[in-house]
This record gives structure tokens, C-alpha cells and sequence, in this order.
């Protein structure tokens, strides 16, 4: 069931930031990132067996290449490749949810708008002045989304802005017949996304080729 989820994941993350669809390697995946300026490319494992973890770090050779893995890291750290380092802050955790709708309301003195182009839809919510305060987008896979860029401007935090978000993507998503979604949080979204209903599948340990 992991191996499935981070398969969805891979997929709908490569949607949604338009990149080139993920290659399929013997240990997993590799997706070419062009928006990041520390991160060139990250190779994602669909389960973790030590084999796949030394083949696939050893498979590098550009600094900034990432490796995402569904393991605490401390678990992979001992198959890791010279060069490679464990980025313990960045990990992160595997999330899922049954989809649902909950029509929700945009807060007080908050308006949003919705467009989709292609297979991604992006939710912006705008405060009285026009300025954008909160955003998400999710890519559509069919049955499954994948959510990813859910942010709120400091100055709107603690005001309801992410719920707002995360619900009128669930609903987008009932509406277009999903019935899944998944997600890769960090710690401060698995506790906004739990309140939701979300649960957390795995770890997803986190290591960068610095040679």
C-alpha cells in the first residue's frame, strides 16, 4: 500500500510542478526539478531495501540530487554512498485521505478564486486589499490527487486560511470523481492536515549528494 502511495505521489508531484514525467529506474524513480535552486533532481524510492538504497546513491553523480525514501532516515543512513548526507530537518511524512466534501465558506473579509489549467487546480485566497493571503494546488490523477503547495502568508496565519484551502480542493477533487488524495508534509502541515482527517502512511527520510 506505501509503495502505491509513493507511486501516486511521484506521479501527481510531477504534475503538479510541470516537469517531465518521473523515469523509471530498477530502484524507483528520478524526477528532473527546474524550480529549486538546491535541488536538481531527486531520485524517489517505492519501498526501501538496503540493495535499492546503495544502487540508487550510487547512481549519482551531480551534487544536489535528492533521494526521498519511505524509512526513517537513521534506517538509511548506514547504505549511503561518500558524498551523500541526511537532511534531518527536511524530512518528512506520507499523508492520505478518503476524499470528502464539506462545501466550506471562505473566512470574514477573505475571497477566493479557483482555476485549473490542464490537470492542476489552483485555490487562491485574496484579503481585502487584493493580496493573495493563502494558496494550494493539487494534480489530478483520476481516482487519486495529489495536494502540494499549501501555504498562508505569515500575517494570515492562526485564521482558518489552510482548512479554507485544503477543503476547496477536497471538494474540486469529489466534484471531478476522486476519491484519494495524497500528500508529502512537513511537520507543521501533518498537524494541520491531521486535523482534517488526514493520517500519515510513512516517513519519508530525506538525503542529499553534497560530495
Amino acid at each position: 500500500m506505501v509503495a502505491d502511495m509513493v507511486r501516486t505521489w511521484v506521479a501527481g508531484w510531477a504534475v503538479s510542478r510541470q516537469t517531465v514525467p518521473p523515469v523509471e529506474k530498477s530502484w524507483g524513480y528520478y524526477i528532473e526539478v527546474a524550480d529549486n535552486p538546491d535541488e536538481v533532481g531527486r531520485h524517489v524510492l517505492p519501498e526501501v531495501r538496503e540493495s535499492l538504497v546503495r544502487s540508487a546513491a550510487r547512481s549519482v553523480s551531480v551534487p544536489r540530487t535528492w533521494m526521498k525514501t519511505p524509512a526513517e532516515p537513521g534506517e538509511i543512513e548506514p547504505w549511503l554512498s561518500p558524498g551523500w548526507v541526511v537532511a534531518w530537518e527536511e524530512t518528512g511524512h506520507l499523508m492520505a485521505v478518503d476524499l470528502m466534501a464539506t462545501h466550506p465558506d471562505a473566512p470574514e473579509g477573505y475571497t477566493v478564486t479557483m482555476e485549473t489549467a490542464g490537470a492542476v487546480t489552483y485555490v487562491r485566497v485574496m484579503d481585502a486589499a487584493g493580496g493573495q493571503a493563502a494558496q494550494g494546488q493539487m494534480a489530478s490523477l483520476g481516482e487519486a490527487v495529489v495536494v502540494d503547495r499549501v501555504m498562508t502568508s505569515e500575517a494570515h496565519r492562526r485564521r482558518g486560511l489552510g482548512h479554507f484551502v485544503m477543503r476547496t480542493l477536497a471538494d474540486r477533487a469529489v466534484e471531478e470523481g476522486a476519491v484519494l488524495g495524497v500528500l508529502g508534509a512537513t511537520d507543521a502541515g501533518r498537524a494541520l492536515y491531521e486535523t482534517l482527517g488526514w493520517k500519515k502512511h510513512t516517513t519519508l527520510g530525506e538525503c542529499v549528494y553534497r560530495p
